[in-house]
């Protein structure tokens, strides 16, 4: 069954230029009124009214009580419930001596207890450092090292990953581990700390421990791979997580103002989320605005189409997304029309390339309204928003920037700003920006430019603001949402002695976007299959990594003059025969 989705064939459609809703959403006195404060240097316009802290927040969010905050199968956590939580566990960690600048990982998968955590970490002043729960051991290891993490709360299945390597973690001084199911060593278990999540509810009511936190103060860091095969922690504080509550709903004002209608009153929404929480877009873009509105998370073990149409129609599920893979499953999954959908209001995605006819399905099919937007690491999520009418209208676009963020397109040099309509680097400018990279003062010079990202997108802007990404600069396949770094695959298929030279593309995938797949040449005298590369790769990578398909060329792969392989002569490898 469709969704109720207003009528978008407006005649005299768009009621307002993009100006003219900056302008009235903006005005003083309005909810997305801005200021303007100088943030590590550069002048930058901000949201007045968001809250300084994510202890702010989450105080604030105390007021919905025995509203459900997340749901996970079986078990329903209670705002109220949460807050008790996470105070116990605030005032737990800060016995052990976690304080201000401290970094503390979180690797688990989506869990009631990720949220929690993730804000008892936080309202000390400590550095939640948010790790890839599909990493394997060594790489979760680097994370724990890179980041120097002196506390690790994982789940059982992450911590029997990362226990092999806990002698190479010197600066790992304790791990809290979560749902253990066999005994664990030279750890303590959550559930003795503060109980299982059915306990929480019956802990003391109790306020938040005292820290001195400003808004520009370290919040996170959430690694992402990085051109050189080493992952990268993004830095992010308070007030860029924070900034994404306004600009989620700026948009959804923006959208409203331009159909010729009033802005939505602002109200809680249930939404299933099944992107992982250690991605900025589920944990910043997400759900920053689902405590400030007190809506409702609901987690998934896994994702099943059949499932989360169930759950959808049982929670009466108002939102879903996260990558394209999630609306095309659901349009096209034989057994949709036995499932009442009616609830769902909007389907959000991005992360990945989306079919251009995927907005007019989602809106035509289900009654949704569609929703995508641009974003990334180094931008703590949302930068760019398109929805409604402006989406179906543009559906190659990536939406207009909100009203705190700057775009501008540069050369290739990064001197000379390209005129409106010419492809050129996408560099990025807001409050919502990381601050740098962790401990990597090179690579941060290289990527944030007073006060701008240098996305290494290839990207255009229209007349009216509107932001088309046209390739993507760095060398790197997005599957389902996930970043594959090139060289980080290539660099390990070299450690196997077979392989003389490798390739890593992106093969376009009709539900993933694209799925990565490799080109080999083998070293003299020297034999390897598919599958014992594939093997090989999948104890050193993460398993969405690790190469689907993989072609040998018998001679050396085509270079360029500079000696770069030229991978787009080997795309035809890899197309289906005539």
């Amino acid at each position: 069954m469709a969704g109720l989705a207003p009528d978008l064939t407006h005649i005299h459609w768009p009621a307002l230029s993009l100006a003219e809703v900056e302008a009235r959403l903006t005005a003083p006195g309005m909810p997305f009124e801005m200021a303007v404060e100088t943030i590590r240097g550069t002048t930058l316009r901000v949201w007045r009214n968001i809250p300084p802290t994510l202890a702010h927040l989450l105080t604030a969010a105390r007021i919905y009580g025995d509203r459900p905050f997340t749901i996970h199968e079986e078990e329903r956590i209670s705002y109220k419930a949460n807050h008790r939580a996470v105070v116990a566990l605030a005032r737990h960690l800060q016995a052990m001596g976690i304080g201000p600048g401290d970094r503390v990982a979180l690797a688990m998968r989506n869990l009631p207890e990720w949220p929690m955590a993730f804000f008892a970490i936080t309202v000390l002043g400590a550095i939640c450092v948010p790790l890839n729960a599909w990493w394997t051991g060594g790489e979760l290891a680097y994370g724990l090292a890179d980041s120097g993490a002196r506390l690790l709360i994982a789940d059982g299945e992450r911590h029997e990953r990362i226990a092999p390597h806990r002698a190479m973690l010197p600066a790992l001084e304790a791990v809290l581990v979560a749902r253990a199911t066999t005994p664990v060593a030279e750890t303590e278990r959550l559930e003795t700390v503060i109980g299982t999540p059915a306990d929480w509810a019956h802990l003391p009511d109790a306020a938040l421990p005292d820290a001195t936190i400003a808004p520009d103060d370290d919040a996170t860091i959430f690694y992402t791979s990085g051109t050189t095969g080493s992952p990268k922690g993004a830095v992010g504080t308070h007030r860029s997580l924070l900034t994404n509550i306004l600009s989620s709903a700026y948009s959804a004002a923006r959208i409203a103002l331009r159909r010729g209608e009033a802005p939505p009153a602002p109200r809680p929404r249930v939404a299933l989320t099944v992107i992982p929480m250690f991605h900025v877009t589920a944990c910043s873009a997400h759900l920053m605005g689902a405590v400030a509105g007190g809506s409702t998370t609901i987690f998934m073990r896994r994702w099943d189409t059949v499932r989360a149409m169930e759950i959808i129609e049982r929670e009466r599920v108002t939102v879903t997304g996260g990558v394209p893979t999630i609306a095309c499953q659901l349009l096209d999954h034989p057994e949709r029309e036995r499932y009442d959908l009616s609830s769902l209001e909007a389907i959000a995605y991005g992360g990945a390339p989306a079919a251009p006819d995927l907005a007019e399905r989602i809106q035509q099919t289900l009654g949704a309204l569609p929703a995508c937007g641009w974003g990334m690491t180094e931008t703590t999520a949302t930068v760019t928003h398109h929805g409604g009418e402006d989406y179906l209208n543009q559906p190659t676009s990536a939406g207009p920037p909100v009203a705190v963020a700057d775009l501008k397109i540069m050369d290739a040099d990064g001197l000379v700003e390209c005129p409106c309509g010419t492809v050129g680097e996408l560099w990025s400018r807001g409050p919502m920006n990381a601050r740098g990279y962790w401990n990597k003062p090179e690579a941060t010079a290289e990527t944030f430019v007073d006060g701008w990202v240098r996305t290494g997108d290839l990207a255009r802007l229209d007349e009216e603001g509107f932001l088309y990404i046209v390739d993507r600069a760095k060398d790197m396949v997005i599957r389902g949402g996930e970043n594959i770094y090139s060289i980080e695959v290539e660099n390990a298929l070299y450690d196997h002695p077979a392989v003389a030279e490798a390739a890593l593309l992106g093969r376009p995938h009709r539900v993933l976007g694209e799925e990565p797949v490799a080109v080999i040449h083998l070293a003299s005298d020297m034999a390897a299959t598919e599958a014992e590369l594939q093997a090989f790769l999948r104890t050193r990578l993460a398993a969405f990594k690790v190469p689907v398909a993989i072609r040998f060329l018998a001679e050396p792969l085509p270079r360029n003059a500079n000696g770069k392989i030229i991978k787009r002569d080997l795309r035809a490898l890899f197309e289906p025969a005539a």
